[in-house]
């Protein structure tokens, strides 16, 4: 089981996308902590009328699970969560805006197609796949 979870191998490329996935969501979790936490915990269970602990955990997915990606810590579970995660987000918010983002600013703020998950879902699989890659913890407890 563990080997499952943790291996991985020499290559350059999943490194390149966990670290770069890593600090882009992590920039969307510290955006909902501190001031924009009451924004978004109103949003998600006054506007959604979803259950507080969705907030909470796409939180802690968005902020601890980044953290872990960006090290390589069981990349492939925190993959896996992320994508998990992303799914949910289509679902409840952006499917029904389509798929292209507010390019050209029609939508209100926040509103926007899914195009953006999609590359996040396409970068989770690839690490669900490949593992964490070349400078990962995972590589090490591998070893």
């Amino acid at each position: 089981m563990k080997y499952l979870i943790f291996k991985t191998d020499n290559n350059l490329a999943p490194t390149i996308l966990r670290v770069v996935l890593g600090l882009v969501i992590l920039i969307h979790g510290f955006g909902k902590l501190g001031e924009g936490f009451e924004t978004f915990m109103g949003y998600l269970t006054g506007y959604l009328g979803l259950p507080a602990i969705l907030g909470y955990l796409t939180i802690i997915i968005e902020t601890l699970g980044s953290l872990l990606l960006i090290l390589g810590v069981a990349t492939r579970v925190n993959a896996g969560i992320m994508f998990g995660l992303f799914v949910g987000m289509i679902i409840t918010v952006h499917a029904p805006l389509g798929f292209m983002m507010n390019w050209f600013g029609q939508m209100q703020a926040g509103q926007e197609g899914y195009e953006y998950h999609i590359l996040v879902l396409a970068m989770c699989g690839a690490l669900v796949l490949q593992g964490g890659g070349r400078f990962s913890v995972d590589k090490m407890i591998v070893r």
